[in-house]
């Protein structure tokens, strides 16, 4: 007869298939902290400053972006001209109506004497139209100097195009730390369950556990909460690295993924409305014309009935009425991606007719493109306004305890025997032949191909292995 002992399940029983993997990505996750995490930490720390930015520069640069005054906005053409008699010496580029009674119009021109994508702003009252004050602004957002700076220290810690391979790096190895060590977390998880279901924890701290265990728990925990946002953070912040993102924009491109922009040019000789602003920037210089060599300059008063356009056909609320420099071409009103702002369309009027040359709705842009809008602004914190940059900072802030928590592990896993190494040994290595043939195969692929299209995650993984490699054979060696 069969006795009970026989079928029990016993403590022997084959680990889930999973498990397979977890040496190799324990190994993998221990390298990329112990080398990738000081990147990630400097990058989390900026951005969790870049985050909250924008309530910065509202309270920073409070004098120039409201003003005490009430009353009627005279017409943004009045409000032009008085800007353009303070900066005669520059050419109007740009303008920004205030859309809220205490708000300042910003108008921008453009100035050689400014670095790339910088502008000359001049801040005027609506009520009065005068100048209540001037500064320098940046990008698409129209960064005043703080937020500008806290940008560019978060992208490049003010290295130039040097700093940036810091960013590239640390976003391209968060999501793949984030990920890898969710994984490691999970299958710790299920196999606490399978012991002591009561005592097992994903999402909070086991406050009776004590030394390296407490610490693991902090550090496991806290990812769990925030893996999301460290993947969006991770994929989203590639789009603005140089050599992954010129790989993600090229990809864009083939797929006809691209934010459309719309057609401004009034002498026939422009493509078709929807193309891409890379499409666009590729027809500049194209077969110049005489009309376009003798066109007269725009009259700004022009902007009002632009404005009244605009208005008619929904392009409303916060906005960015660009001035074209000559009247072969059309005035374009873009509305700004504000807080709460979901849709941002776009169009095309004819000054001197007020005719509408063009309109470019959110609706019909592509899907990525849509999301790549959205994403961006929710990674600058102003999707949401003050709600996502809390957010943003918060999760900067777990990350940073996460990685401080990651070293720390390093440190409590030391051998305690004199004369012993300050810190933890690097999980067993050999990991990679213990997955069936056909997976290695396809992991070592999947590798260069994520390698080739993130060149800096596949640089620093080539280094990694390399060190591994040498490190293996001299320890061999030396046992020989």
């Amino acid at each position: 007869m069969s006795t009970p002992e026989k079928t029990e399940p016993t403590a022997a029983s084959p680990a889930p298939p999973t498990s397979l993997w977890r040496p190799l990505i324990l190994r993998l996750h221990f390298y990329a902290g112990i080398f990738i995490a000081p990147f990630i930490l400097v990058a989390a720390v900026t951005g969790g400053l870049y985050a909250i930015a924008p309530t910065l520069e509202s309270v920073v640069y409070r004098d120039l972006l409201h003003t005490d005054r009430t009353g009627p906005a005279l017409p943004v053409s009045d409000q032009i001209v008085s800007a353009q008699q303070e900066r005669s010496d520059l050419t109007v580029a740009a303008v920004r109506p205030a859309t809220e009674p205490g708000d300042t119009t910003r108008v921008m021109f453009t100035d050689p004497s400014l670095g790339e994508s910088e502008r000359a702003a001049v801040f005027i009252d609506p009520a009065t139209a005068a100048p209540v004050g001037q500064s320098t602004v940046y990008g698409s957002s129209g960064s005043l100097p703080l937020r500008t700076w806290l940008s560019e220290l978060h992208r490049t810690l003010h290295l130039g195009d040097t700093g940036r391979l810091y960013s590239e790096l640390a976003a391209s190895w968060l999501g793949v730390v984030a990920l890898g060590g969710v994984f490691l977390w999970v299958e710790r998880y299920r196999r606490q369950r399978s012991r002591d279901s009561d005592n097992a924890r994903l999402f909070t701290v086991d406050r009776t556990a004590r030394g390296r265990r407490r610490t693991l728990g902090l550090h496991g925990a806290s990812g769990a909460w925030i893996v999301v946002g460290l993947v969006f953070l991770s994929a989203t912040g590639l789009t603005w690295s140089n050599h992954a993102g010129s790989n993600i924009g090229d990809l864009r491109s083939a797929l006809s993924w691209t934010t459309p922009a719309v057609d401004t040019d009034l002498t026939g000789h422009a493509g078709h409305a929807g193309h891409s602003d890379d499409q666009h920037a590729g027809h500049t210089g194209h077969g110049t014309s005489d009309a376009a060599t003798t066109a007269e300059p725009v009259d700004v008063r022009q902007i009002d009935g632009v404005l009244a356009v605009a208005r008619a056909n929904d392009v409303t609320g916060a906005v960015e009425a660009s001035i074209p420099t000559s009247s072969d071409t059309a005035f374009t009103v873009a509305q700004l991606r504000d807080p709460w702002v979901f849709f941002t369309d776009s169009i095309a009027v004819d000054g001197a007719s007020e005719r509408v040359v063009d309109v470019q709705r959110f609706s019909d842009w592509p899907l990525a493109a849509q999301l790549t809008t959205w994403g961006i602004s929710l990674h600058m914190g102003v999707l949401f306004g003050l709600v996502s940059q809390l957010a943003l900072l918060a999760v900067a802030a777990v990350l940073v305890t996460m990685i401080i928590a990651g070293y720390r592990m390093w440190f409590q896993r030391r051998p305690v025997r004199s004369g012993a190494s300050p810190v933890g040994r690097p999980p067993q290595r050999g990991s990679l032949w213990r997955i069936p043939p056909a997976a290695a195969v396809g992991l070592v692929v999947a590798t260069v191909a994520v390698g080739w299209f993130v060149p800096l995650l596949g640089l620093s993984l080539l280094a990694f292995i390399t060190v591994d490699f040498v490190t293996g054979v001299r320890s061999r060696s030396a046992r020989v």
